[in-house]
């Protein structure tokens, strides 16, 4: 039995070039954002390890700002936040506040 509208196709003759998310900035998809509060930082990078967007930059070893053009504000990095003495590094906040 044949399906209607197959097509057969050789494995791999539809793929031009390997795979990137670099290309889908998604962060006009939020409704809210984390914002750094590095004075309670205590640089564990949990936020970098957790973030699922790559929107945690780190350079040296050192968390950086976001790149909020990645960024969908699913807040797993301030969730997963220790912070310093209770204090969060990362909160949430209202978009466009």
């Amino acid at each position: 039995m044949k399906l209607k509208n197959w097509k057969e196709v050789n494995p791999g003759s539809v793929i031009t070039e390997p795979g990137s998310s670099e290309k889908f900035k998604t962060g006009s998809w939020r409704s809210s954002k984390p914002v750094w509060k590095e004075e309670n930082c205590i640089q564990c990078l949990f936020c970098w390890i957790y973030c699922p967007d790559n929107a945690v930059k780190v350079k040296d070893g050192k968390r950086g700002e976001f790149d909020y053009e990645y960024c969908k504000g699913c807040g797993i990095c301030a969730l997963e936040c220790p912070g310093k003495k209770g204090n969060k590094a990362i909160i949430m906040v209202e978009e466009g506040k």
